[in-house]
């Protein structure tokens, strides 16, 4: 097998992961094991079918058509971030999950999950055509997944108790633009 291809293609897919995680986690988001686990689910299947099925699913969506797609997807989330924040009322009692104020719904977990998915799409023809094992990536891919978004979330967290705080909102939803923005663009 190759070993060393199915931890970089793992890692490399998830890159995206860390970001998204430091920008909820920058604006006090948790992120939850399920939805943490639900996003990786998502990512790991989109990975499997890419990589048993890429030949076909190329002849009818290039990787670059998915990663603008994905990148689309990335950017509407970060103007609804920036948008929300600037329309909240703030409230005398928030309700508090632990440290954080507030968690991601399930909806946006699936929704995150396929924007960062179609990101991979591209990752997942080249394996395809490399002969990976497509149940081995896609384990590595969902192993990656997990770590990442956690380690940004608990990253971006610790960023939101310095002087950074106060414009969380604003610098997360500008990160998910950037990475949006570059999914589309490179």
């Amino acid at each position: 097998m190759h070993w060393i291809s199915i931890v970089m293609i793992g890692f490399a897919s998830n890159i995206d992961n860390l970001g998204i995680g430091v920008s909820f986690g920058t604006r006090s988001t948790k992120i939850p094991i399920l939805s943490n686990l639900l996003i990786a689910i998502v990512g790991m299947t989109a990975a499997y079918l890419a990589i048993t099925m890429g030949h076909l699913i190329s002849g009818y969506m290039s990787p670059r058509y998915a990663n603008l797609i994905g990148g689309i997807i990335i950017m509407a989330l970060g103007v609804s971030s920036i948008r929300f924040k600037a329309s909240a009322k703030v409230e005398s009692s928030p309700l508090v999950l632990g440290d954080y104020q507030k968690q991601i719904s399930w909806r946006e977990s699936i929704s995150l999950g396929l924007a960062l998915s179609l990101n991979c799409l591209a990752t997942g023809f080249g394996a395809g055509v490399s002969g990976v094992s497509p149940v081995m990536t896609a384990i590595s891919v969902g192993v990656f997944s997990l770590v990442t978004v956690a380690l940004g979330v608990s990253i971006g967290h610790q960023i939101s108790r310095t002087w950074i705080g106060k414009y969380s909102a604003l610098i997360g939803g500008l990160m998910l633009i950037a990475i949006g923005l570059y999914e589309v663009f490179v």
